[in-house]
Order: structure tokens, then C-alpha cells, then sequence
């Protein structure tokens, strides 16, 4: 019975309409009344879900990703990609595709690659005679890889929701090689989709104007490897390292590059307190929310269901894929990596899956859930940048999901992928 009011409560807010923070709240203090458990616990699980000094970390970056957004990085970014791969087929999708591998690593933020990539790319692609619908498709689909590589915070998130004791250092690395592969994989379906629509290429530059508009994306670009290499050879923390990406941040933005205005300043201020604002308020009720599933010991009969349905490690990753594939089509990321974490985790573990490795699993699932309808935030964003309906963008994005749900296999059954970069540091 106490399941039922839990997910029962849950489900019933989140279809009415109730924001997911309140839907976890209002459901774990139903439950805790039913049980007979004092009221209090329930403030004092989502104080604790939020008192994690790894948590510091996030705002951190959400504010520096914002600066560089504002602060005229896209676009140079943008440049350097179409110098790199725009005279291949259907050229402007692969610069978009490229440029999403560069600005992810400073954003690490699947809507802000989205908005801010989208924002210059779309219009471009459509003045050039490509389908709004292709523009879009790429759009949103390229926006995930923001996720798999430094710095995802959605990465930290994983790392706390697993108790803090999966090394945020070791998830960074692992999750630059899917990152790549998903690019990859992407990039050959817009190559496919671009020669079937007979799509033109762009003229190569030349290697002296390469070397102008690398020269000039190189500062945006050094922020990644300062993350990167800190964090991974402990010179920093994560929650250091955020710190030290605002500081540059507003170093290249206001001083080398000197695009960032008082205005802009102000507004990616506000943004950022926003957006950690409701982040936090997510991961609070999440908290409380995971720990009457501990308390109810779900994790435990939800092996033993698995146990009991094939002992087949292949058979159980391909249903647990399944199952966050549906959750990701109608919740968002941050509080579905706080809830399905410990349920999902030690169901993989028992089956030989390493955390490592499944939280890049994890994470890559749930985002591929960002680009699917009906509640895909960043399906969102990429129809607003390109003033196109949702119908008629999903109605033609299939072989872009078909690359994502293919590099999806390859990280959950090719360990080594994820793994073996770590390994490396070790």
C-alpha cells in the first residue's frame, strides 16, 4: 500500500500539472504520514539532499556556461566548425553537429547548446535551402552531447544521487569517448539524410583562415582542458574547478574577447540563480523521495523481480534501457537521475555493471528522453529557435534517434568505452 500512495501521488500531481519538485515533496510527506513516520523527516532528507558540498559545483557551472553563451563564444565556435567539416555532405549539419562537441565542453548543457548553437546555426541552414526540419532535427539531437563530456553537471548530480561515492574525475572521463561516438554516429545520419534531400557542401576556407578562426575559438576552448585536466590530476575539485570556469569565463568574455556587456552580465546573473534554484529544489525532493524507496526496500524486490524474469545480464541492461527510455519521454533529467539512480544502480551492479560505467549509461538515456515528446525540454527549445512545430520535427527525426539509441548499445555492452579512459589514470 505504501508504494501505491507514493507512486500514485507522484503520478497523479505530475499529470495535473504539478511541478516535479512538488509532485517528490507532496508525495514522500503522504507516504511518511501513511507509515506514521514523523512529518519531519521528509524537510530533513531534502536539507540533507541539498547540504552536499559537491552540489556547489553546479550553479558554478550553470553561471559559466551562461557567460560564455552571452558572451559571443557560439559563434566563434561555430566559425571553427564550418572551417573543420563544412565542406562535407550536407556541410552546415555536420558544422552544427561539430560545433555542439566544441560548446558543449564549456556549457555542459543540453538546452544551452540547444538555444545557442540552434540560435546561430538554423537560421543559416535554412537561408542555404536546408528543411527547418533537418536544421532542428540536428539541432536537438547534437545537443545531448553536452552531457556525456566535461563538465555535465548532470554527471555530479549521478555521482550524489550514488552517495557520493563514484569519483566525479572518473565520470568526466568516461563519458568523452560516448560523447565522440555519438557524434560520430550523428554525424552519419545527417551525411545519409543530406545526400537523400541532395544538400549542398560549403567551400573550404583555406588553411590560413582555419588558422584565424582557430586562434580566435582558442580561448573558449582552453576552459574545457582547464576543467578537464584539474579535476582529473586533482590539482581542483569539481566544486573548485566551477569556481575557476566563472573566473576565466568572465576573463575571456570581458577582457579578451570584451563582448560581454553590463546587461548580459546581469541576465546570465539572474539566469543562473534561476536555473540552481530549481535544480536544487529538484535534487531536495528527490532526495526525500529516494529515501523512502531505500526505506521500502524497492531496489531490493525490483533485482529480485529482474532475477526472476532472465539472469540474463544482457536481457536485464536491455530492460532497464527500456524502462528510462519511457520514464525520459515524460520527466525531466535532473530528478529522474536522483530517483532512478538507486533504484537502477544496484540492480546493474549486481548484474556486473560497473557505476562507472552505468552512469554514462544513465545520463545518455535520459538525455536521448530530452529530445522526445511529450515532455522533451530540449525538443522545446530546438522548435522555438526554429519556429517549427513539434509534429513536424518529430515527424522526421527518427534517423537521428536511431544514432543515439545505436551509440546507447554500443556504451551498454562495450564497456570498454566508458572504462577505458579512466583506466588509463589510474
Amino acid at each position: 500500500m505504501e508504494l501505491w500512495i507514493l507512486f500514485g501521488t507522484f503520478s497523479l500531481l505530475l499529470l495535473i500539472g504539478t511541478p516535479v519538485a512538488f509532485c517528490l515533496g507532496a508525495a514522500s510527506f503522504a507516504t511518511v504520514l501513511y507509515l506514521g513516520l514523523p512529518p519531519v523527516v521528509v524537510f530533513q532528507r531534502l536539507n540533507s539532499g541539498v547540504s552536499v558540498y559537491a552540489l556547489m559545483a553546479i550553479p558554478f557551472f550553470i553561471y559559466a556556461g551562461d557567460l560564455m553563451v552571452r558572451g559571443d563564444i557560439a559563434r566563434r565556435l561555430v566559425a571553427l566548425a564550418g572551417a573543420l567539416v563544412g565542406h562535407f555532405k550536407g556541410g552546415l549539419g555536420q558544422v552544427n553537429i561539430l560545433a555542439s562537441v566544441m560548446f558543449g565542453g564549456v556549457s555542459g548543457s543540453a538546452a544551452a547548446d540547444a538555444s545557442a548553437v540552434g540560435g546561430l546555426m538554423v537560421p543559416q541552414m535554412r537561408e542555404r535551402g536546408y528543411g527547418t526540419d533537418y536544421a532542428v532535427n540536428i539541432t536537438v539531437v547534437a545537443s545531448i552531447i553536452a552531457l556525456m563530456i566535461p563538465p555535465s553537471h548532470n554527471m555530479i548530480i549521478y555521482s550524489i544521487s550514488a552517495g557520493g561515492k563514484i569519483s566525479i574525475a572518473d565520470l568526466f572521463t568516461a563519458g568523452i569517448i560516448p560523447g565522440l561516438v555519438l557524434a560520430l554516429s550523428l554525424m552519419v545520419a545527417a551525411y545519409l539524410v543530406a545526400r537523400k534531400r541532395n544538400y549542398p557542401t560549403e567551400e573550404f576556407p583555406g588553411r590560413r583562415m582555419m588558422g584565424k578562426l582557430f586562434v580566435s575559438a582558442v580561448p573558449g576552448l582552453i576552459l574545457v582542458l582547464i576543467i578537464f585536466i584539474g579535476v582529473r590530476s586533482g590539482i581542483f575539485t569539481a566544486s573548485e574547478s566551477s569556481n575557476i570556469a566563472v573566473v576565466y569565463a568572465l576573463f575571456v568574455t570581458l577582457v579578451v574577447y570584451r563582448t560581454l556587456g553590463w546587461k548580459d552580465f546581469v541576465e546570465a546573473t539572474m539566469a543562473a540563480v534561476r536555473t540552481t534554484a530549481m535544480v536544487l529544489m529538484v535534487i531536495g525532493s528527490a532526495a526525500a523521495f529516494g529515501w523512502l524507496l531505500a526505506y521500502l526496500k524497492v531496489p531490493t524486490m525490483l533485482v529480485e523481480m529482474l532475477r526472476g524474469m532472465s539472469d540474463n545480464p544482457i536481457v536485464i541492461m536491455l530492460l532497464i534501457n527500456v524502462v528510462l527510455l519511457v520514464l525520459g519521454t515524460f520527466m525531466d533529467m535532473s530528478p529522474l537521475i536522483v530517483i532512478t539512480t538507486p533504484i537502477f544502480l544496484p540492480v546493474a551492479s549486481a548484474f556486473g555493471v560497473d557505476p562507472v560505467q552505468f552512469g554514462v549509461i544513465l545520463v545518455l538515456n535520459l538525455g536521448i528522453g530530452l529530445c522526445t515528446p511529450p515532455v522533451g525540454a530540449v525538443l522545446f527549445v530546438g522548435c522555438a529557435v526554429g519556429r517549427v512545430s513539434i509534429w513536424e520535427v518529430v515527424r522526421t527525426i527518427w534517423p537521428f534517434y536511431a544514432a543515439a539509441v545505436f551509440t546507447l548499445a554500443l556504451v551498454t555492452y562495450i564497456p570498454q568505452l566508458s572504462l577505458w579512459l579512466p583506466s588509463l589514470f589510474h
